[in-house]
């Protein structure tokens, strides 16, 4: 019997192990076989969403009831209590711009962490691409973004704020956010099927990962010499690019928005590599 090296042992026995060329074809090979399930991942998005809203009395109205009351308490503080600067700004107007990304991103991650262990008959009694599950709730939740969007829209039109050229990019900042967003989702997904404190931290994660994103305050109060490593996380980049486009009507950082898209390439190859090495243990854990 050849004798295999303990680390190696160890490592093979782990979801984190990915042998470079083989990591590569199973990689494609579950991109195909998501393609080929596309009809599902249509099916149980729609589900997602007829589910949340069943039985309540305002439906599809708590996508914009929910982050436009935390606006409006969220204004009242940072106008007359908590001065932020926001170059003129009315601060509804800044902060919801920022909300809706946060919350299109927050509430995905959440509901895709929990989306596994949420639906155990699903894992071990049918088969489907796992990765239908995170990626559908994160789809559901990108349509409460959308609907959210419109109310951005009618304050727009009140405080007279104007867009100009660089709104042909917003949705390129969608499919940025969208894709690294889902990445989250999958990871913490997987992880919460093997270790189910995951539940547990996410919000505390999100909590604590918000103050890391300029939602409540401008990059401009940061300290000059820390923002070039700041804007390194893909969400603050995000987030500050949708204010410029926005509210500011200039264009994004070509920088920082590129730094954004080359981190949320490599984020997203590997977190899919990790998901569809962990799924082959789930029917077995969950």
């Amino acid at each position: 019997m050849r004798n295999i090296p303990q680390t190696d042992f160890v490592a093979r026995r782990t979801p984190f192990y990915i042998p470079g060329w083989k990591a590569a074809t199973e990689l494609i090979e579950a991109l195909r076989e998501l393609h080929r399930y596309r009809h599902l991942l249509r099916a149980w998005t729609v589900r997602q969403i007829k589910v949340r809203y069943k039985q309540s009395l305002l439906g599809g109205l708590w996508a914009i009831v929910q982050p436009l009351s935390i606006t409006i308490v969220f204004s009242i503080i940072f106008s007359f209590f908590v001065k932020v600067p926001t170059g003129g700004v009315p601060y509804i107007i800044f902060y919801y711009s920022g909300l809706l990304p946060w919350t299109f991103f927050a509430t995905s991650v959440t509901m895709g962490a929990n989306s596994l262990v949420s639906n155990p008959n699903i894992i071990t009694k049918i088969y489907c691409p796992r990765e239908i599950l995170p990626l559908s709730a994160v789809f559901a939740t990108l349509l409460d973004f959308l609907v959210a969007s419109l109310v951005y829209v009618a304050l727009g039109f009140i405080y007279q704020i104007s867009v100009g050229p660089s709104l042909i990019l917003l949705p390129f900042l969608v499919i940025i956010q969208f894709f690294f967003t889902a990445s989250v989702a999958l990871v913490l997904a997987a992880l919460n099927v093997f270790y189910r404190d995951i539940r547990f931290v996410v919000p505390l994660a999100l909590q604590i990962y918000m103050y890391a994103t300029p939602l409540i305050y401008p990059v401009s109060t940061l300290p000059q010499s820390i923002r070039p490593f700041y804007m390194l996380n893909p969400m603050a980049s995000l987030l500050h690019s949708y204010r410029l486009i926005l509210v500011y009507n200039t264009w994004p950082d070509p920088v920082h928005l590129g730094s954004a898209l080359l981190i949320t390439i490599v984020v997203t190859l590997a977190s899919y590599a990790f998901f569809t090495k962990a799924a082959k243990k789930f029917a077995d854990l969950i």
